[in-house]
């Protein structure tokens, strides 16, 4: 009997980048003239973060510091879900942005219909909030990868456990 390759799709980030992005940004946010006097924090509490700050311009200016921060940490923009601008205390404004985790139910099964569709060597299970691809070529199992990766999915995905 031939052995079987497997890989998994998931949907994750590393919380230990984040938390070096953020604090990075929170370093910048301190020393930068424009935003120094501010007095804008980020708390990172669970899968989500709160963003406060005097103005919806600094707001702006601060979700482009932190961005920055993510993508030279190599995190994906698509983790964050950035809710509606509110007004907070004291005049100033804070803005919840979650951070997303997992693939959603109906994005899986889109993705698993595709790759039956179009693999028809290629066997795939929805996992919970991960996908588990199956084959016995391992070729078939990167022209998935490929396939995936050329394509823009609203969440970011990786790739792991290839065997």
């Amino acid at each position: 009997m031939a052995q079987q390759s497997s890989f998994d799709i998931v949907s994750d980030y590393d919380a230990q980048e984040l938390k070096n992005a953020l604090d990075q940004a929170e370093r910048e946010i301190v020393t930068r003239f424009d935003l120094k006097a501010t007095g804008t924090t980020i708390e990172h509490k669970g899968e989500e973060l709160t963003i406060n700050t005097d103005s919806e311009h600094t707001l702006r200016t601060v979700r482009d510091v932190l961005e920055s921060k993510l993508i030279k940490r190599g995190l994906s923009l698509k983790i964050l879900d950035y809710g509606k601008e509110e007004p907070a205390s004291g005049g100033r404004v804070r803005q919840v942005v979650k951070l997303q985790k997992g693939i959603p139910e109906e994005l899986a099964k889109q993705i698993n219909k595709r790759i039956r569709d179009e693999f028809k060597k290629v066997s795939p299970q929805i996992q919970g909030s991960a996908i588990r691809v199956n084959a016995k070529n391992k070729d078939d199992l990167q022209a998935v990868i490929a396939a995936l990766k050329a394509e823009d999915h609203p969440v970011a995905l990786q790739f792991t456990n290839y065997r």
